[in-house]
C-alpha cells in the first residue's frame, strides 16, 4: 500500500475526531452529524494540518455546515449533466468533447462539490459503467477531447487508471485526453514519480488541478504540480469564488501568482454553480467581476483566469469580463483601461486621432 492509501485511510468521517482537534460545542457536533447524514465528510491528514483555526478558508472548503441542509433554492443537477448522458457517467455536452466520469472517490469531500448528488454518496463507477463509456466514445468519431472526472480519476491506482488510458489512446479520432483533479491541492502524496512516468505515455495529456486559497499551495503541493509538469504534462488550474473563503482582490491575486510560480496556469474562475447545499458560498456576479478587474492590469495577464458562469440548465461555460468597452462609431472603437483611463482603436482613415490624443488628450474620462 502507498503512502496516499494509507493517509486516506486515516481520513476523518465522523465529527469525533474533530472535536477533540478543535474543542467543537456540542450543537458543533450535533449539527456536523446532520450535515453528514446527507451529505458525507472526509478530510484526510494532511489536507486536514492545513487548517489553522475553525472558520478559516480551508475549514469552510473542509467541514460540513448546516447551511447545506438550510438551502431551499438550489439544485441537485444544475448543469443538467444527468440529462445529456447517453450513457451512465458520461456527459456530452460540447460537439467535440464530453465529460467522462470514471472515479466515484474524493481526497476531500469539498464541501461546494457540484456532484454534491453524487460523490461520497450512492453513485456506481465500475467496469461495466467505464467500457459502456470507452464504446460510446469508439463510436462518436466527433469526439477529440476526453475529460476525466469524477470523483477524482487520480484517486483511482495506477493499475486502475492506465487501462482507461490505454484504451482512450487507442481510439484514433481521440486527439486529447484531460484529467480533472484536485489530489495535487488534497493529497498531494498521490502524484507520485510512478504515477508521472505512466501519464508521460499517454500525451498530448492536460491536467486542470483546483487550488481556492493561498494556503493551499503548500511545498508538497508545489512538488506534486512540478512532478507533473516535468513529465510534460501542461497544468492548469480551475478555482471556485466562494464566499468567505477567497471572495476578495488580495487573495485571489495572491493565489494567482502563486500558482504561476509553481508552474501552474490559472484557467478559470468559476462562479459558484446553483448546487444545492451550496447557497451559503455563492457570491454575487459582480464580485467575480470586481476579482478579475483588481487582476487585469495589475498583475502578469499569466495571473489571470477567465471568469465562467457554467450556465444552469447545461448551456455550458461562459465567460464573462468587466466592461472595458465605451462605444464603436465611424471613427472607431473607444476603450478603457485598467486605470480607467480611455483610448481609442481607429478605424481605417482615421489613424491620426492616436498623435492627437498624444497632444490634447480630448476623450480621457468621456
Amino acid at each position: 500500500m502507498e503512502r496516499w492509501q494509507r493517509l486516506l485511510q486515516q481520513s476523518i468521517i465522523t465529527p469525533s475526531k474533530l472535536a477533540q482537534l478543535f474543542k467543537l460545542t456540542e450543537v458543533e457536533i450535533t449539527q456536523i452529524k446532520r450535515v453528514i447524514s446527507t451529505y458525507p465528510m472526509r478530510i484526510n491528514p494532511y489536507y486536514l494540518s492545513l487548517i489553522k483555526e475553525k472558520g478559516d478558508p480551508i475549514w469552510k472548503q473542509a467541514v460540513p455546515d448546516i447551511s447545506e441542509l438550510n438551502d431551499a433554492y438550489g439544485l441537485d443537477d444544475p448543469l443538467c449533466e444527468e440529462e445529456q448522458s447517453p450513457v451512465p457517467n458520461l456527459t456530452h455536452r460540447y460537439p467535440d468533447r464530453v465529460l467522462f466520469l470514471v472515479s466515484n472517490r474524493c481526497a476531500m469531500y469539498c464541501r461546494f462539490c457540484t456532484r454534491k448528488r453524487k460523490v461520497g454518496r450512492k453513485f456506481v463507477v465500475n467496469k461495466e459503467t467505464i467500457q459502456k463509456g470507452l464504446e460510446y466514445i469508439k463510436r462518436h468519431t466527433e469526439i477529440r477531447d476526453v475529460l476525466l472526472s469524477g470523483g477524482d480519476p487520480l484517486l483511482l491506482t495506477d493499475a486502475e487508471l492506465e487501462p482507461i488510458l490505454n484504451a482512450l489512446r487507442k481510439i484514433r479520432h481521440v486527439e486529447i485526453i484531460r484529467i480533472g483533479t484536485r489530489v495535487p491541492c488534497t493529497l498531494p502524496h498521490r502524484i507520485t514519480g510512478k504515477l508521472c512516468q505512466m501519464l508521460k505515455r499517454y500525451h498530448p495529456l492536460y491536467v486542470n488541478t483546483h487550488f481556492n486559497h493561498p494556503a493551499e499551495i503548500t511545498k508538497q503541493s508545489a512538488q506534486a504540480c512540478e512532478r507533473l509538469v516535468n513529465a510534460g504534462i501542461p497544468v492548469g488550474c480551475q478555482t471556485v469564488l466562494l464566499k468567505g473563503v477567497n471572495d476578495d482582490v488580495a487573495t485571489m491575486k495572491t493565489l494567482m501568482q502563486k500558482l504561476v510560480k509553481i508552474r501552474v496556469k490559472p484557467y478559470y474562475l468559476y462562479q459558484t454553480d446553483l448546487t444545492r447545499g451550496t447557497s451559503h458560498f455563492r457570491t454575487q456576479v459582480e464580485k467575480g467581476l470586481e476579482i478579475v478587474k483588481g487582476l487585469r492590469g495589475f498583475t502578469s495577464g499569466l495571473c489571470v483566469p477567465h471568469y465562467i458562469i457554467d450556465a444552469p440548465g447545461g448551456g455550458g461555460k461562459i465567460p464573462l469580463l468587466p466592461d472595458y468597452f465605451i462605444k464603436k462609431d465611424e471613427k472607431g472603437w473607444w476603450l478603457k483601461n485598467y486605470k480607467g483611463q480611455t483610448f481609442i482603436y481607429p478605424n481605417p482613415g482615421y489613424e491620426h486621432l492616436v498623435n492627437d490624443n498624444k497632444e490634447t488628450d480630448p476623450w480621457v474620462n468621456l
